[in-house]
């Protein structure tokens, strides 16, 4: 279906329908990729101010046929908020809907536009006493419709879920301009298909959200964190389900840290400090949050002692402030810095079942080291949730403009081995644009044949984030 570009005689019409001040042009770079590879495309920015807005600018585009992005921080890394090429679409910003409608301190329960930053959110959460636990490096600047859009996972999945397992229901623009009020604060709702499960990790390619009734819950009355060094990823599995047997759910999180990430955070940003003066091979960082009354610390040293006699870890640090556990989350969330600031070949961010993951990182290292024997590896992640970002470097010396006619091979080589570990090439990123030829190649054909039928039928003149997560036909 061909698309028809947001130029001077749309907007021009489209403007007369919209309060002064809606559409503005598009700012210089501000579609472009977060990583710098890509540059983005739009005729125009709509900055609509509520859902009525909103269903009035879809409706035009629909009538129209002029491709919609939908955008919320644009902190996303495969092109999901990102065309570059074919007829320049409108953007939708929610920038301007960003009130928190309401708290239900006794439902557990917060409903807020979509255009919240997360940190607002957790703000808001945090004044009713209460957590809303998704949490992202990008949670500054992150908008809560984007992270619905993208089914976002970050540091707490192990504990709380992902962003889906945290809403109760939507309210959003479907492509023909009609306003879905599914905006319910129900656990159980069994009336029929799931439409904000399919909304939800659809990437704005079957409607825009507006807003959301998400899951709150109580505040952890105690936490700490630890740093504890193991010998090698196995013996990292074995600590967790150790770990799991002895604090069940107070974990929320279990975080993978290579060697390979620490010397980079060294080399780009040495006034971090590290937990240890000499970095370890691997090592892990648990966080564990009470919602009773107990000694975070106590738990987490008696831990590392039975860890230690069954051979599991050889040094640790457990928190003994909450100044001390920032700083050990500082060091994890400074690496996806470090790593942008030696440059990958190509990232990956991909899942695998968590008993494969000892031999899923050696045998990627040994594939990879076939294509350059110089290639280095940083492997890290959300080990408890079996999410692991698994990228390929230079050599230190070299620039990746170096490997260029290798970065194809090399997520090739990635990718291919995740398929044959019944794993997944997208864990919590999305497709976007970037990975839209990997679940061609790599999904099961009934599902693709599904999705695609459920795009033409809610999104038959393909106006809604044209060319994300399918091909535009």
């Amino acid at each position: 279906m061909m698309l028809n570009p947001a130029d001077a005689d749309f907007l021009a019409s489209l403007e007369a329908q919209l309060p002064a001040g809606t559409l503005r042009p598009r700012r210089e770079g501000e579609f472009d990729d977060p990583r710098g590879r890509f540059e983005g495309r739009a005729g125009a920015v709509a900055r609509p101010a509520t859902v009525e807005e909103v269903a009035t600018i879809v409706r035009a585009c629909n009538a129209a046929r002029v491709g919609v992005v939908p955008m919320g921080g644009g902190t996303g890394l495969v092109l999901g908020q990102v065309v570059t090429d074919g007829p320049a679409p409108l953007a939708i910003s929610l920038e301007r809907m960003t009130a928190i409608r309401a708290t239900y301190a006794e439902e557990n329960v917060i409903v807020a536009e979509a255009g919240a930053i997360l940190a607002d959110v957790q703000a808001a959460a945090e004044e009713a006493s209460r957590l809303f636990p998704l949490s992202l490096a990008a949670e500054g600047s992150c908008r809560i419709g984007g992270n619905l859009a993208t089914n976002a996972g970050g540091l707490n999945v192990l504990r709380y879920g992902n962003a889906r397992d945290l809403c109760l229901g939507l309210e959003a623009v479907l492509p023909d301009g009609s306003i879905w009020h599914g905006l319910k604060r129900l656990r159980k709702d069994n009336t029929g298909y799931d439409l904000k499960n399919l909304m939800i990790g659809a990437e704005g390619t079957l409607g825009v959200i507006t807003a959301a009734a998400l899951r709150l819950f109580p505040r952890p009355v105690e936490q700490a964190s630890a740093v504890m060094v193991v010998p090698d990823p196995q013996a990292a599995l074995s600590l967790l389900s150790l770990a799991r047997g002895r604090l069940g759910e107070e974990i929320s999180a279990f975080e993978l840290i290579s060697g390979a990430g620490l010397d980079f955070l060294s080399q780009t940003h040495p006034d971090i400090r590290q937990p240890f003066d000499v970095a370890p091979n691997w090592c892990v960082l648990i966080d564990l949050g009470l919602t009773r009354a107990g000694d975070p610390q106590e738990a987490l040293a008696a831990l590392f002692e039975e860890a230690a006699e069954a051979g599991l870890v050889s040094d640790g640090v457990v928190s003994s402030s909450a100044a001390q556990r920032e700083a050990f989350w500082t060091v994890r969330e400074s690496i996806p810095a470090a790593n942008k600031a030696v440059g990958a070949i190509s990232s990956h961010d991909i899942s695998v079942p968590l008993s494969r993951i000892p031999t899923f990182i050696p045998e990627g290292i040994a594939r990879l080291r076939a294509l350059a024997p110089d290639i280095r590896v940083n492997c890290f992640g959300h080990l408890g949730d079996g999410n692991l970002h698994y990228n390929a470097f230079p050599a230190q010396g070299r620039d990746r403009s170096e490997y260029d006619h290798l970065r194809a091979d090399v997520k090739r080589v990635v990718h291919d081995l995740v398929q044959e570990f019944d794993g997944s090439v997208s864990a919590e990123h999305g497709i976007g644009r970037l990975k839209v030829e990997d679940l061609e190649r790599y999904q099961d054909p009934a599902k693709l044949a599904a999705m695609r039928a459920i795009k033409e039928g809610l999104d038959p003149n393909g106006i809604m984030n044209p060319g994300a997560v399918l091909r535009a036909l």
